[in-house]
């Protein structure tokens, strides 16, 4: 079995913040986080963390593993860092108002092209690293072709594209695992878990 992972960097950076934000009483719920923007500027994600926990340490089951993102400014090495801990960039200039865009429409067109030109239904699981309900038709549509794909995201992930997908993995309890730390190399190969792509949403 290989897995085909795809990583909307932004949205789960974003939200992970919001997260944080509710765990350390910055805001009274997830919902009021969203609303009123409220974000725990000192949480990062360690991309050595989130590689291991998404891709796990067998290198050979994974067949791509593709992080989007919007390009930065020269001096910013952050997609080094996603580089050096395993993941293919994809990334995109935003426009003239700063705002991201082309992020959801890249991952939708790798992950389907991907999904038709390499990998097997039989054996391959597709794992979208991503909460907006905009992916719910491509998501629906290689599950109805007989493809799985399982999205692993923060509690708070569209409902409708955690009911669409094979399977889905929540980020909440895993919060501090992915966190970036002083001095923290790639993570400590230590897995907090076995993430069950195979198996179906219950």
């Amino acid at each position: 079995m290989s897995d085909f992972i795809y990583v909307d960097n932004s949205n789960l950076y974003i939200e992970g913040k919001r997260v944080s934000a509710v765990v350390r009483g910055l805001a009274m719920n997830i919902y009021d986080a969203m609303n009123n923007r409220i974000l725990d500027q000192e949480y990062t994600i360690s991309f050595g963390r989130l590689h291991e926990f998404v891709a796990g340490t067998d290198q050979s089951q994974i067949a791509r593993a593709v992080l989007f993102g919007s390009r930065p400014p020269p001096n910013d090495s952050i997609w080094t860092r996603a580089k050096e801990a395993g993941f293919e960039l994809i990334l995109e200039d935003r426009n003239i108002a700063n705002k991201e865009k082309k992020i959801d429409t890249g991952i939708v067109a790798a992950m389907t092209r991907d999904a038709y030109k390499r990998a097997d239904p039989e054996k391959d699981v597709m794992v979208l690293v991503a909460g907006d309900g905009d992916f719910v038709p491509a998501v629906r549509q290689l599950i109805e072709d007989g493809y799985k794909v399982h999205v692993v995201f923060w509690d708070h992930c569209a409902k409708e594209l955690r009911e669409a997908a094979s399977g889905f993995t929540s980020l909440n309890s895993h919060l501090e695992y992915l966190r970036l730390k002083k001095r923290d190399g790639y993570g400590d190969r230590t897995l907090p878990h076995e993430l069950p792509f195979g198996e179906e949403n219950g």
